[in-house]
């Protein structure tokens, strides 16, 4: 079973080594940095999908802080939840951070188990993000192959529209209805008309497609 993976973002080397021997002795693959700026250079590298992560980042870095980290991975549109690790002094900063858009923050000291707690949280809800848009981009790779009379009964169909309605309104036989129905149905991975409408309603808008 391959390991989550997590990267570690701190300046201070004692912190960084402490708790990558921490998440490594409990079946984490942690990588480290010495800084943002290293860190951000190397996403900005990344080529292919972001396997779900979590970010463990010191809130008061220098040169670069983890508030001016956190923005630019924001702008790299980076999925992976960012969980702050800030002194007594910095808590109002990590409470905006969360307000806007951080997973969360724990106060230093902290204990080891909740920060692992923590992070197992954060791993999850990264997990359940990016299958929902492997999801979503299956379902518009498959939107794209259907053909023109295929996208005419799919719409119908949405609308819950029955083979012989939907033959009425194109023209078309309640035979050649089914054929393209069934057709549809097995591009999208789906088993009935209720569960297509139910995965494309997460794609809205449908209009954008």
């Amino acid at each position: 079973m391959k390991r989550p993976g997590l990267h570690i973002v701190d300046d201070d080397p004692d912190v960084r080594d402490g708790l990558a021997w921490l998440f490594d002795s409990r079946g984490y693959a942690p990588t480290t940095w010495d800084g943002g700026a290293p860190f951000l250079d190397a996403l900005r590298q990344r080529t292919g999908d972001w396997k779900a992560s979590v970010v463990l980042m010191d809130l008061r870095m220098a040169p670069l802080s983890g508030l001016a980290t956190f923005e630019q991975l924001k702008l790299l549109r980076c999925p992976w939840p960012v969980l702050f690790l800030t002194g007594h002094g910095d808590v109002s900063m990590a409470v905006a951070a969360v307000k806007n858009g951080a997973w969360d923050f724990l106060e230093k000291p902290f204990q080891d188990n909740e920060l692992v707690d923590r992070v197992a949280q954060a791993l999850v809800a990264a997990s359940a993000v990016q299958d929902d848009d492997a999801e979503a981009k299956r379902l518009r790779q498959a939107l794209a192959v259907l053909s023109p009379r295929e996208r005419e009964v799919l719409d119908e169909l949405i609308r819950g529209h029955y083979n012989k309605t939907i033959a009425e309104h194109l023209g078309i036989t309640a035979r050649t209805v089914e054929f393209h129905r069934a057709n549809i149905f097995e591009k999208m991975g789906v088993s009935s008309a209720i569960e297509l409408a139910h995965k494309l309603g997460r794609l809205q808008p449908m209009g954008s497609q």
